[in-house]
Formats: C-alpha cells, structure tokens, sequence
C-alpha cells in the first residue's frame, strides 16, 4: 500500500525582510489544528477540567495525595505554604493555583459536602464574592478524616501509577475511593469544546443507594436519593419528573432558593441559607437595584450581618409588609432563588461521557470491583509469597543441626545459599530466606512457630482465590464498606426539599406596585397612562394636530388590558408594561408598541378585571352580539386572539356591563334607538353575527352606541323600544346635544 505523501509546502520569499530568513512555509489549516490545537483540547479535557470515576480533577488528587505522602492524614496541622511547596513536586502550575485548589477543598470554605482538607485559619467562603482567602503563609491544613477511605487500599497495588512530570516519582492515576465520591463531591470544569457541571448529593444517601443499586439493578433511585446536597443548605423546588430526566440523562436543571426566617419583634426578615450558584454579594446588589428602580418598596434597608455563626442577610421591613408575599417576590426577581444546571460530565478510561446517576453508580461499581479485586490479588500474592518460605523453613525443621553444618562447612559466603538448596532440595528464595536467619532465632521453638503458620496461611489462600472466583464475594465486600461509611461518617441532609405542587404561587400581578391610574386614549392610537397627582398638576391633554380624545376611564396599575382592532384581533397587554406618563406627552403610540398589521385601527380599549361582565358588539349592520367576557381569558401570556367576533360586518363598539341595563344606538340618518339588554341572549360563539338590533334604512348604518346613562338623551321613552329589532326615532335637537352631534356628523 504506498505510504500518504504529505501535502505539498508553498515557498514564499518577502524581499521586505532584512536580516531575517524570508522563506515562509504554507501549511494547511487543517494540519496546523491537527498538530497543534488537538493535543492542547485534548491535555485540558483529559489532565485538567474534566473529573475522572474516583470524582477528583489531577490537580485534586495531585495535592492529596501530596498531603498523604507528608502524613498529614494522622500528623498535626502544617502551614499550607509547605503543602504548597511539596505538591509542586507534581503539579508544576504554579503555587497560586495548588493553594486554590485547597482552599475549595477545605472545610473552612464550605465549597463542598464532605470536605477533604482540615483548614485552620481564614480560606474565605464559596458563598462571597468578596471574602478572600488569607495567604498560604497564614493559613494550617491537615488531611480530613474521610481521607482514610480514599487511600485506604492505595498501598496494595489497587491502582496504576505513573511517573510525575518530570519522572522524579510516581503518582496515582486514580484513588482508590470506597465510596462514589464522584456523585458526593460538587464539580465544575469548562474544557475546549465540552464542560461538566456535577452537584453533590449527600454521603450516606449516596451510600445507601449504591448498596440498593449492588442488590438490585433497576431499584428507585429516587427512593434513597430523592434530590441533590449542597454545602450551603437552601431548598430544592422538588419536581419529580424534572428530577427524574437529570438522574436518566445527565443533564437537565432544577430550582434552588434561599431559607428565611421571619423576627416579628424587629419586623426583619432573616436570610441564613442561600442558593449554592450565588453569593451574598450578588442577593445584595440586586435588591438595591430593585429598589432604586422602584420595584420594591417593602424595604426599608437591607444588611450582610454575616459572622463567625454563619451567614445572615437581614432585611428590614415597612409598617404592614406582608413578610410571605415579600420573600416570594424577591424569590422571583432576585438570586435568593437560582437554577443549578446540571451536566454530568466524567472521564471513564479517558474518555468523556455525560451520564444519568445510575450509569455513574454503575461506572463507579464496576471500577470499585476491580480495585477490590486488585487488592485481593495483592493479598493472595503475598500469602503464597510468605506461604512458599515457610514452606523451605518446614524443610529445615526436619533437620536443623544439618542446616547449621552446612552453613559452617562452606568455605565462600556465595555458596552458601547454593549449598542449603542442594543439601535440602528448596529454591533460591526459600534458601535466602533461610539463610538470612538470625542466630537466636535457630531453635525448635522459632521454627515451630513459624511452621504454624502454614496451615492458617493455606486457608486464608484458600479463602482469597474463592473470593476472586466469586462476584458476589467481592460485592459484599463493597457494600460492607459502604456500610461501615455510613456508620463512621454520619451526614445529614443540608439541603431541604419543597414540592413544586406544594407551593403556592404568587400570581405575576402581585409582584406589580399597585396604584390608581387614569388611562388616556386618542383616535390616532396614542396612549397614556397618568398617575392622579400627575393629573392634579396638568389635567390638560395634549394631542397630535388632527388628533383628539376617543377615550378615557379609571383604573389601576395591575389591570389587563383588551385592545379589539379593526381586524378581528384583540391584543392583551398590561397597564404595568406601559411607563407612567404627564398629560403634556402624546404617549405611546399602540399600534407599535403593540407590533399590529399595517393600517390596523383601534376600536375599543376595555378593563376586563375578573372577566365577569358581558360584552356587547355592536356592527355596522344593526346587529348586536352579546358574549361572556370570560370568552377573551387565557391561561398563558398569550399577546394577541384571532378571530375575536365576527366578520360579517364592520365592528362599531364594543360595550362592557356587569348587569341589566339600558344602551342607546345613533344611526347616521339622525336615528336613536334605546333597549334594554335583557333583550338579548348570550351567545357562546366569538365569531356569532348576534341578532339584528336596529333596522337600517338603505344606504345608512350604525355610527355609534353608549349606555344610556352616558348620552345626553332626555326623552327616553320616545326611543325605547320593547322587543329588537326596532328602527328607532329622529332625535329631537334637546336630545342631540353636542356630543351627540359630533357623533353623527
């Protein structure tokens, strides 16, 4: 098979360059990513970011391991410049780098669940963002006790090792841990191209699930570990499925918010657990903006009182705030209630995989089997080792005043060993063994000792190559472990847990201010919104030349509002999305705002509030629909309904009442006609033509209509009608009157 030629390499020459080589080399893109980018992606996925089956990144293991090494697992607290120092036998990043690194791992950083390092001194707290950490020469750590189930076995050839940078030592690859540290130990790495992001759960749930998991495959995860742990406490918004997705996939988020008490004697609200993704800072500055921008006024100040105890965030209330509807609205609009995303993310035999908790259970499981299987093989090898020396001594005991003979009558040092292996028929070890024997101890007694032994040894031999034969030995032996973890290590819960259907929901328009406004709409489509004092100050409207009022009514600032256009559309809107304006501003232009079709007209601006009352279509036509106003109510923030009523005729106006009344109907040859609206019946459909309600004459048509109560009409009884349709009569000029008449012009 001919061998790929490399691609050809352009020459170029700069004549520009003097005293340098001018010949560039031209390589392919692609060649120089392969040869240079892909080894530095793939040192950061495999050496660096991304944590491996044992739940540790190198630069964790490096220095633990450092620290082990140092007998810090045992020994009293040394500075952590030391550590510092003799993990940079390791891990050449950096001393900065290896000291933060501890400083996650330490207890008195509260980053993780169960933390690895025993710190003494200040190592600041994962949650500020401005409480640094002292320096290294301050600061004392020891190894945490916990550490003794990650180098338990270490010793016993349970893992590979390998050489350090510079092939100085050896390190391990992995630890040997004897529980799932991976699912117990918070982790965060962004690598090239991938990131993992894995929150910690609670040991001895961790624990327990694993041995349900080890007695049976498909057991409920969700029964032992219901939900993740965090350093920092708070409460999960615990929804089942949302759960269940994360714990099959590996990836998914869920909801995370603070804990609080209420001080009734102070009238302050007392945060003491916040969510593991913020910081007090953060939870801080946020509610200081909320308040500049007028979003909260519940508040009268807000205070870091964090301390020795712990952290407290206290929040001081005005007369009559409601301490419940304040944390919810806070819950919403600040970080005092966070998403955790999760990607579990985790090296397996160097290679990257996102993985649900049951696939990194099992992972985890079978890695443990080989580690323990390992271990026992490390047992087995140095029982038979022990077991095949006495064996030689067994030899000697049959005659040991020939062994002394031996010994006494070769000349050379060097043929001594040869001379016990021909003189007794054992091997150069057993011979060695032999040997190397001290004086004192060549006597009937030592030998009968160590002969003993024999029989105990071919048992325990026994016993450790049946147990390699034997799966469910081994398993037993990990679960007695996790057993005995559970037990030594008592850890419970930190973080609690709320059912996503247990809580009760502050409806969106709580969290708005509410205030009484007067809202302003002119023919053109100009809005405004116009506080009482604004009005009190300047009552007179301003409008575009040409331009006029169409309406206006009271209302406040938590009303929808229904905008029904000209084209069978009704836009939903809320009177809080609008800015408070003055009478001398023209407004918000709606059809924009409202992002309506070209030429779209308003017909009608309505309140709905509750969605009780009735509406009333009136059309071109005659004919009138009456519908239920609920008709227009949607359960999600839907902005805009097509198809609202009907498009048989065009739609005049639109009248909302909440019980019987009468309405009064303007044709535009000078007609009025007044009914009562228990003449009507309600229809079900939006799209309904409705009945006929006022007879038109040929070439005329509704212009208007109002409830009775608004029109200047005085004689009533000369326009009432008894049943619809009726035609109505001519107005008399003492019902006209001006409104009247610019309605009909």
């Amino acid at each position: 098979m001919a061998k790929k030629q490399a691609p050809e390499q352009k020459k170029f020459n700069n004549p520009n360059v003097i005293g340098l080589r001018a010949e560039v080399l031209e390589q392919p893109i692609t060649e120089t990513l392969e040869q240079n980018y892909m080894p530095y992606a793939m040192s950061v996925i495999i050496s660096r970011a991304i944590p491996e089956i044992d739940g540790f990144k190198p630069s964790h293991r490096k220095l633990l391991y450092t620290m082990y090494k140092m007998g810090l697992l045992n020994g009293k607290r040394t500075k952590s410049a030391n550590i510092v120092g003799q993990t940079m036998h390791l891990n050449p990043h950096g001393d900065a780098a290896i000291y933060e690194t501890m400083v996650r791992l330490s207890k008195g950083h509260d980053a993780l669940l169960v933390p690895f390092v025993d710190s003494k001194g200040n190592f600041g707290k994962v949650y500020s963002r401005d409480m640094s950490f002292a320096a290294s020469r301050y600061t004392e750590a020891k190894l945490s006790p916990i550490c003794s189930e990650l180098f338990k076995d270490i010793d016993q050839d349970t893992v590979e090792f390998v050489d350090n940078y510079d092939g100085s030592t050896k390190e391990p690859t992995l630890l040997p841990t004897t529980y799932p540290n991976v699912l117990v130990s918070s982790n965060t790495g962004i690598a090239v191209g991938m990131a993992s992001q894995i929150c910690g759960f609670n040991l001895e749930e961790v624990c327990q699930t694993t041995i349900n998991y080890l007695s049976d495959p498909d057991c409920d995860l969700l029964a032992s570990l219901p939900a993740p742990d965090f350093s920092t406490g708070g409460e999960i918004i615990y929804d089942r499925s949302e759960m269940e997705g994360i714990y099959n996939t590996g990836r998914g988020s869920f909801k995370v918010r603070a804990r609080w008490r209420y001080v009734q004697k102070e009238n302050i609200i007392e945060i003491y657990e916040i969510p593991y993704t913020t910081t007090t800072e953060a939870i801080v500055d946020k509610v200081a903006e909320l308040i500049k921008a007028g979003k909260v006024r519940e508040i009268n100040d807000m205070r870091d009182e964090t301390d020795l105890s712990g952290l407290k965030l206290a929040i001081d209330l005005k007369r009559g705030t409601d301490p419940e509807k304040l944390m919810q609205k806070l819950f919403k609009l600040t970080p005092l209630m966070d998403s955790f995303p999760c990607n579990f993310n985790i090296l397996v035999a160097g290679n990257p995989r996102v993985m649900g908790v049951r696939e990194i259970i099992s992972e985890w499981c079978a890695w443990r089997t080989e580690c323990v299987r390992r271990r026992v093989y490390y047992d087995l090898s140095k029982k038979k080792d022990k077991l095949h020396l006495l064996k030689g001594l067994e030899k000697i005991l049959l005659d040991i005043d020939k062994a002394i003979a031996i010994i006494r009558n070769t000349e050379l040092e060097a043929e001594v060993v040869p001379n016990l292996m021909m003189g007794f028929g054992i091997d150069k070890i057993q011979a060695e063994f032999v040997a190397e024997i001290k004086l004192r101890n060549i006597n009937r007694e030592y030998i009968l000792k160590r002969v003993a032994e024999t029989d105990e040894l071919e048992k325990a031999i026994e016993e450790l190559e049946d147990t390699l034969k034997n799966r469910r030995k081994i398993k037993a032996i990990i679960i007695n472990e996790l057993k005995q973890i559970i037990k030594k290590y008592p850890s419970p819960r930190k973080t609690g847990i709320v059912y996503a259907n247990e809580i009760e929901e502050l409806e969106e328009v709580e969290l708005v201010e509410d205030y009484p406004v007067t809202v302003f709409l002119s023919n053109e489509g100009y809005f405004k919104k116009i506080t009482p004092l604004s009005l009190r100050m300047n009552s007179e409207q301003k409008f575009k030349d040409g331009d006029g009022l169409k309406t206006s009514f009271d209302s406040s600032n938590r009303e929808e509002l229904l905008i029904f256009t000209d084209r069978q559309k009704v836009y939903k809107t809320k009177l809080s999305d609008f800015e408070n304006t003055k009478a001398s501003d023209l407004g918000v232009y709606l059809p924009s705002k409202l992002e309506m079709d070209d030429g779209e007209r308003i017909v009608t601006v309505l309140c709905p509030g509750d969605y009780k009352k009735n509406l009333l279509l009136m059309f071109e036509n005659g004919k009138i629909a009456r519908l239920e106003m609920s008709g227009y109510e949607t359960k999600t923030n839907r902005k805009k309904l097509i198809n609202a009523y009907s498009d048989k005729s065009p739609l005049v106006e639109i009248i909302a009442i909440d019980a019987e009344t009468d309405v009064a109907m303007f044709s535009t040859d000078g007609r009025a006609l007044v009914f009562n609206t228990s003449l009507l019946q309600i229809k079900t459909s939006r799209t309904t033509q409705g009945v006929a309600g006022m007879s038109l004459k040929k070439n005329h048509k509704l212009c208007s209509a109002a409830i009775l109560s608004n029109t200047v009409i005085k004689n009533i009884s000369r326009y009432r009608v008894r049943s619809l349709p009726g035609a109505g009569a001519l107005l008399k000029d003492e019902d006209r009157g001006e409104t009247q008449m610019s309605l009909i012009d």
